[in-house]
């Protein structure tokens, strides 16, 4: 089974900067890489604040310097050829776009390593989808996280009929040493079980939204006091972000996820109203 000891991160933004401080807090040399110095000033930014978020959760290992031991293991870096130059991983954390993750994994292809492995965070896009564009499917597969890794700690692994078991099988074992509960998927599924779940129930609240039927306050209040969940859809449309839920709903062919697309542009986006990122979307932080 091959070893997993060092990786890399494509995509320093929200979900990414989680993956990359996380692995980096159970000890994981770390590269996150991104497209420029002004990206990975955001991303510094994001470290340091994981880092307090780590401790005021009091995760085992942070009162014990772990979280400043973590800032100390992640390297940043926008050259993409250094960033994988000795990745035994490299995680995939690009935004929703087929040709754009294409485009990078034909990119790695020829700038990795041939031990090393890679691995998708889409949450939309089957593994499948893209794994003629890595130039070594036997050694690719999906490894979804959840947002805010270090409470919502699952860790999906889903891969294809070419991935091969070991390599499946050491991405399980990383996810395991991360910290994480790793979910094996045994066929692959666009959503694998967590988004299987909660996409229809977005969906919905979309629809009840578009339709006049109710505010986004007053569904995630129904939501938050029906079910005990601590979160409503429209606060969960914040803290994924509301770019990469346009660029879902717009990349649908569904009339509905269009008009959803349509209003969150409108309303959010062009306003530069990202969600919690931003400090404001549905709701202000």
């Amino acid at each position: 089974m091959p070893e997993i000891k060092t990786l890399t991160v494509i995509g320093a933004g929200v979900l990414g900067s989680q993956i990359a401080f996380q692995a980096a807090f159970h000890g994981f040399a770390v590269t996150a890489y991104d497209v420029d110095a002004a990206a990975l000033d955001a991303a510094r930014a994001r470290f340091t604040k994981l880092a307090g978020i780590y401790r005021a959760a009091n995760l085992p290992g942070a009162a014990d310097g772990n979280a400043e031991a973590a800032l100390d293991k992640l390297r940043l870096n926008a050259d993409l050829g250094d960033a994988v130059a000795n990745a035994d991983l490299v995680i995939e954390a690009a935004p929703e776009l087929l040709e754009l993750k294409r485009d990078i994994y034909r990119n790695l292809a020829d700038l990795a390593p041939a031990r090393t492995i890679f691995a998708t965070n889409s949450s939309t896009l089957l593994p499948s989808d893209l794994k003629e564009s890595t130039g070594r499917p036997d050694r690719f597969l999906a490894l979804h996280y959840a947002n805010n890794i270090w409470a919502q700690n699952i860790a999906e692994v889903m891969g294809t009929p070419d991935t091969a078991p070991a390599v499946f099988d050491a991405v399980v074992e990383f996810a395991r040493n991360s910290g994480l509960e790793p979910i094996e998927i045994k066929k692959e599924r666009a959503g694998y079980v967590l988004n299987s779940l909660l996409v229809p129930l977005l969906n919905a609240a979309a629809g009840l939204l578009l339709q006049g039927v109710a505010s986004p306050e007053t569904i995630d209040k129904t939501w938050r006091i029906s079910t005990g969940a601590p979160s409503g859809p429209f606060q969960i449309f914040d803290v994924v972000g509301l770019g990469t839920a346009y660029n879902i709903a717009a990349s649908s062919p569904d009339a509905g996820s269009q008009a959803f697309a349509k209003y969150l542009k409108d309303t959010y986006i062009d306003k530069g109203k990202l969600g919690v990122a931003t400090g404001e979307g549905f709701y202000k932080y």
